[in-house]
């Protein structure tokens, strides 16, 4: 069999397994065992190559990061810090028409930046958003819109579970992903902010005016956030300035939370024991994936197949800013049926020896690794609000019983031209994606 043939039949193979529900890290695995034994005809190089290849890849000190970041997140979680921030800005903009839903979508983009996921971020933001909302007369439709939308914002606000292991994936700096991430996460919260307004302006029925909170509520509940902001900052800055690296700072992130949640009294032994119970089942999940990219990347590397495809296309005499939208496109439909880490350990050792080779806008390589990090992972959070899948969509419909799903949808369309019009505007103005970088 010819190598990209076989190259192409293990890719494939891996897809349908995935499409059909098989867990992503073992359709991995088995696929691409199957076509290393079949290149090399052993077994026995097989094992040897899967036990130094865990070994080493689970010694890699850069991925503490990754249960010390779900840990902080599952602190947050138990520890209450959701409801301290969706007071304080509720106590804002509540009074304003759609102001609960803003301040959903604000309160999101503050759990994110603690949390790294956006699965939590919605789950946990549901249970606080959706019954004020329900309260106060909102339309279904942007109540839980809204909340799904926001919840989007995990994988992309630092410090973001997904931007490490693209950083793994690549080889690429940890920090320097997270510096570039911040310009396109405000313009992220600031649009979905802005689709809450255009929806009330035109139907002021679907997000009605809340009573003005007293001064004396809104400093409390800025008290109570107050801490919140400190970790971020501490976390976010130590790794910027390069007081500590992204791994010590995590550490301290993990610490903060646990004493905020302890000292708040939210968080009991019993929510205790959940929180490391959730980060090991996380971390175990994200770990076995990463073993099973590192079979399938194998065995493609063996059939040679993606330095092929990237001779084929740079080649081809098609505009490389045509190539990325090809690729863009091609994470747009994936994301439709897959789920995102998914689409982030299949596509990204494929698409980034290719990008790399791309003429564009004068960038260097590894302005082009960051810009393109930025680009892909900004896409792949579309899949979370997309037909038929939609993850966020289906945990926020789950919250919300009373609201059909094709309602949840309509809800969340108008968020998504909102991420078309930002893809666009990423696509065009790399120097939003690298401006921090430069500057810090």
């Amino acid at each position: 069999m010819e190598p990209m043939t076989l190259g192409l039949l293990i890719l494939g193979l891996t897809v349908l397994l995935i499409l059909l529900r098989m867990p992503v890290g073992t359709a991995m695995f088995l696929c691409g065992a199957a076509g290393f034994v079949y290149v090399v005809g052993s077994v026995e190089v097989l094992l040897a190559w899967t036990k130094n290849v865990t070994y080493a890849r689970l010694s890699n000190f850069d991925l503490i990061v990754i249960p010390m970041f779900i840990m902080m997140g599952q602190f947050a979680t138990h520890g209450g810090l959701s409801r301290a921030l969706f007071r304080f800005v509720n106590a804002v903009l509540g009074r304003f028409r759609g102001g609960v839903a803003v301040a959903t979508i604000g309160a999101c983009a503050g759990f994110a930046s603690v949390c790294g996921s956006s699965l939590a971020t919605a789950a946990t933001m549901g249970q606080v958003a959706l019954p004020e909302m329900r309260q106060r007369g909102y339309s279904p439709g942007l109540a839980t819109g809204a909340v799904a939308a926001g919840g989007t914002l995990g994988i992309l606000i630092p410090p973001s579970v997904p931007l490490v292991i693209y950083a793994i994936l690549t080889g690429e700096s940890i920090g320097k992903l997270f510096i570039a991430a911040i310009v396109p996460a405000i313009i992220a919260v600031v649009g979905y902010m802005l689709v809450v307004m255009l929806v009330v302006s035109r139907n002021p029925q679907a997000g009605p005016a809340g009573v003005p909170a007293a001064l004396v509520e809104i400093l409390r509940s800025f008290i109570g956030v107050l801490p919140v902001g400190i970790v971020f900052l501490v976390v976010i800055l130590s790794i910027y300035r390069g007081w500590a690296s992204p791994t010590e700072a995590s550490a301290v992130g993990v610490f903060a939370c646990g004493l905020i949640a302890a000292l708040s009294g939210e968080l009991k032994p019993a929510g205790f024991l959940q929180c490391l119970l959730g980060t090991a089942e996380a971390t175990v999940m994200i770990f076995v994936i990463l073993l099973g990219a590192d079979m399938l990347n194998a065995a493609l590397a063996l059939t040679n197949m993606t330095h092929q495809i990237a001779d084929i296309i740079v080649s081809s005499g098609v505009t490389p800013i045509m190539i990325i939208l090809g690729m863009l496109l091609i994470y747009i439909v994936l994301g439709c049926v897959m789920e995102s880490m998914a689409i982030i350990m299949l596509t990204v050792p494929l698409f980034f020896p290719i990008v790399v080779q791309l003429d564009l806008f004068g960038l260097s390589p590894q302005e082009k690794s960051l810009w393109f990090g930025i680009l892909a992972l900004t896409v792949v959070e579309i899949g979370l609000i997309t037909p038929p899948v939609g993850m966020n969509v289906f945990v926020v419909n789950k919250m919300a019983r009373d609201v059909s799903l094709m309602e949840t949808y309509r809800g969340v369309l108008p968020f998504l031209i909102s991420d078309l019009l930002r893809i666009g505007l990423l696509v065009a103005v790399p120097a939003l994606s690298l401006i921090l970088v430069k500057t810090m």
